[in-house]
């Protein structure tokens, strides 16, 4: 177990090629501050060596997965001054992070998960919730007007009919409705959140490194460019091409055939 900013944030590998990191801060309900922030930033760049962590997997202390941004430590008296600096800069580098990362990042939201937290758990690839648990934005309720880039990301993921529902009603769903609007693919009991965590994070882990890699980037490439360049066309072209020459296509094929697990290289 390594602990990042001051213990509020736990890094431990729970499966073979898999990294989890735990928001640790429960009796601030797992808030977001700068320095829990910059170590997500920084902790993904270090996670990306080599075929080593193939899957990350972001959780909170219980009871919570995370409250949000801790707007509590915003004094009064430098509020206008230090706002916009205080959560908008510290959320861009650690969500950029997070969306960067080349590796499947799975959100196990195992409590109430509001505001930032939200965010952050959306910027994930997957999100599994526990039933019990709230998921809401509260800019309405706080007089916010929300980031553009925050709010592209529940365009992409929920839509306009429930992106707006979302941030224009300031309710919370609960873990059902999150499934239904698909804000999360799957809820489970709570007891069980944990270990089918670690199980989903262990099973995404083992599949091939080049395939989640150039799947995940291949993705998140049209998602971002509804019409593509001729550049970009080519570039996933060639990753597609380029699987076909690796070491690993030729593994999975005769390890499928032996019926036997493969042993990946990541080449």
């Amino acid at each position: 177990m390594e602990e990042l900013a001051a213990g509020r944030l736990l890094l431990d590998r729970p499966a073979e090629a898999v990294a989890r990191l735990r928001l640790n801060n429960p009796e601030r309900r797992n808030s977001l501050d700068h320095e829990v922030l910059d170590a997500i930033a920084e902790a993904l760049p270090r996670l990306d060596q080599g075929i080593e962590t193939r899957c990350v997997l972001l959780t909170g202390a219980p009871p919570v997965f995370s409250a949000g941004y801790d707007i509590g430590s915003i004094a009064e008296s430098t509020f206008e001054r230090d706002a916009e600096a205080l959560v908008a800069h510290p959320f861009h580098s650690a969500m950029e992070a997070l969306a960067k990362y080349p590796w499947p990042v799975i959100a196990a939201i195992n409590g109430h998960c509001l505001g930032g937290g939200l965010e952050l758990a959306i910027t994930c690839d997957l999100r599994i919730c526990a039933d019990g648990a709230l998921l809401g934005m509260p800019p309405a309720k706080l007089g916010l007007v929300y980031g553009h880039t925050g709010l592209r990301k529940f365009l992409d993921t929920i839509g306009l009919a429930r992106t707006k529902e979302l941030f224009l009603t300031g309710r919370n769903l609960t873990a059902e409705r999150a499934e239904q609007v698909g804000l999360v693919h799957e809820v489970l009991a709570a007891d069980r959140l944990e270990s089918a965590s670690v199980e989903l994070a262990a099973e995404v882990a083992a599949n091939a490194p080049i395939s989640m890699r150039g799947n995940k980037h291949a993705i998140d490439l049209l998602v971002r460019n509804p019409v593509l360049s001729d550049q970009q066309e080519a570039g996933l072209i060639a990753l597609r091409e380029s699987c076909f020459s690796s070491a690993d296509l030729r593994e999975g094929i005769t390890a499928f055939a032996e019926k036997r697990p493969p042993v990946w290289t990541g080449r």
